[in-house]
């Protein structure tokens, strides 16, 4: 009987294979199902990106460190903060600044030498002043700083922001 159904209609398929799908459509159909997927994800993030209602204008809150009452820290001294990652160098005319301990060559971590009263990085031997200023290369450019506010009497250090400076400036010091 399937001989004579097939001698009757030799143009057309069988019901049963009519519905499978072959191997190549089934995988050319999961590529653009997988394509169209990607770039609906991608359309997404740009998106949300460009059309957030977040106000981009708002700053980090700031990190305060409190480091101690101002009149605790002697005119000349230098006092590390390993954990807030900073130096507090106390000028001689009395102005704070707290200089990042990251060396601006290669980011190594300086030290404090009070016997020649310089910080010395101890990979390629940049040496700084106490505000943080090149006296050695190959450091290029004076030690970064944080923020320093005196509330009080109280020094305290915005250890969330983190200020780069090609050069000490006076402006940089904060007084009590």
């Amino acid at each position: 009987m399937n001989t004579q159904r097939k001698i009757l209609n030799p143009g057309k398929k069988d019901i049963a294979s009519a519905d499978k799908i072959g191997r190549r459509d089934f995988f050319s159909m999961a590529w653009k199902g997988l394509g169209i997927l990607a770039a609906v994800e991608v359309a997404g993030m740009f998106m949300a990106y460009f059309f957030s209602s977040k106000n981009r204008n708002i700053s980090t809150p700031k990190q305060l460190l409190e480091a101690g009452p101002a009149d605790s820290f002697a005119p000349g001294t230098v006092s590390a903060f390993m954990g807030g990652r900073f130096y507090l160098a106390r000028q001689q005319d009395g102005g704070f600044i707290a200089v990042s301990l990251r060396c601006t060559h290669l980011g190594c971590s300086v030290t404090w030498e009070e016997d020649k009263h310089r910080f010395i990085c101890p990979c390629h031997s940049s040496a700084f002043d106490i505000s943080g200023e090149v006296l050695n290369p190959p450091a290029s450019r004076a030690l970064d700083y944080y923020p320093v506010f005196i509330e009080n009497g109280v020094v305290k250090v915005d250890i969330s922001t983190l200020k780069e400076r090609n050069t000490f400036r006076k402006e940089q010091l904060v007084y009590a």
